[in-house]
């Protein structure tokens, strides 16, 4: 019956096992070492990368359980793998920490980060980060906006900016001030047109400078413009800093309420509290006739809201003042009386309603 027993198939398994207290399952994050099958005797290596011994206790009680209900398994030796002495500690292929959460700390001057991403492009995503943003300074808050759209950085050309941010010679960056708003993204370091042609290491890195070494001042809001999909730029999000919640963007259509699912399932298994969903392009009023027209459909964001028990932050209208304001650098928040503006105050309001308060 043992011959069938096979490393692989005890990595299988261990994809049962969670890291306590978290959803994720412990081969995701590589604390699951080398593993011998001889016969039906199984040895697993358990990596050790904090020291909560009563952590790695439960990951080892959690692995013995599900090995020894494999079929062909005769015993089970679970051994520990200490890497966790700073000066022994290995690092990831990006550079970072074995455990993804180790690095995760607040940040200097920020109260709250909120999170604006959408799982799928081309659904206004910058449009509603941006505006958002706007709508919580016209509030009254104090705000910042980093652009983590590394690939597409699009908050510039929204905003107006041309204008670098200052290096110090410690290598420290101060945001550039404009609309009332501190701004950092990638479009500011590059010159005009230039593609940036990265591998995900240096997503990381990009991701990880403007977290720590931009000097965000007394921030009560750090908006964060998310690139689109569920890959390197998110996960290097969660693991540097405890975000307070993340809007979802989708649009009417079902290709874009497909891939929006698998968003807020991926922040879900993180355990990153979404605050809601935002049906952007939601609806046009022509301005003519006063009618409403459904050009995208209409009510999709409402559905998936409802299946996941979240609330529908807002119905973004198609306002030519959008299109208009990203071009010319005016952003609809700033246009008096127009449909838009008034939807993002709205939206704004409840963000700063459900916005989750994050440990000191």
């Amino acid at each position: 019956m043992s011959s069938n027993l096979n490393p692989e198939m005890v990595m299988e398994a261990l994809k049962e096992v969670m890291v306590p207290g978290t959803k994720v399952d412990i081969v995701k994050i590589g604390l699951v070492g080398e593993i011998k099958v001889t016969g039906g005797e199984v040895v697993v290596s358990v990596v050790k990368t904090t020291e909560k011994d009563e952590t790695i206790e439960a990951v080892r009680a959690g692995v013995t359980e599900i090995v020894s209900g494999l079929q062909g398994v005769l015993s089970v030796n679970v051994v520990l793998d200490d890497r966790s002495a700073p000066q022994q500690a290995p690092r990831g292929p990006h550079g970072q920490s074995p455990d993804p959460f180790a690095d995760r700390a607040k940040l200097p001057g920020v109260k709250k980060i909120i999170a604006v991403a959408s799982a799928k492009g081309g659904v206004g995503k910058s449009s509603v980060a941006v505006n958002l943003a706007l709508a919580l300074s016209a509030s009254g808050h104090k705000v910042g906006l980093m652009d983590a759209d590394v690939y597409g950085p699009s908050v510039p050309t929204m905003l107006a900016m041309d204008e670098g941010p200052e290096v110090t010679e410690d290598k420290k960056i101060h945001p550039v001030i404009s609309h009332g708003l501190q701004v950092i993204s990638m479009g500011l370091l590059l010159p005009p047109d230039q593609p940036v042609i990265w591998r995900g290491p240096l997503v990381f890195s990009a991701i990880k400078q403007f977290l720590k070494d931009v000097q965000w001042a007394d921030l009560d809001f750090l908006v964060v413009d998310m690139p689109p999909g569920t890959g390197d730029a998110q996960l290097t999000l969660i693991q540097q800093v405890p975000l307070s919640g993340v809007v979802m963007v989708t649009t009417p259509q079902e290709v874009a309420l497909a891939d929006v699912r698998r968003g807020i399932r991926m922040f879900g298994e993180t355990e990153v509290p979404v605050l809601g969903i935002v049906e952007n392009m939601s609806y046009f009023v022509c301005p003519d006739s006063g009618k409403q027209y459904d050009i995208f459909g209409h009510g999709g964001g409402a559905e998936v809201a409802k299946q996941y028990d979240l609330p529908l932050l807002g119905e973004i209208p198609i306002d030519p003042a959008i299109r208009e304001g990203g071009d010319a650098g005016k952003p609809a928040v700033e246009v008096e009386g127009s449909a838009a503006r008034e939807a993002f105050m709205t939206l704004a309001a409840k963000v700063v309603e459900l916005a989750v308060d994050v440990p000191q």
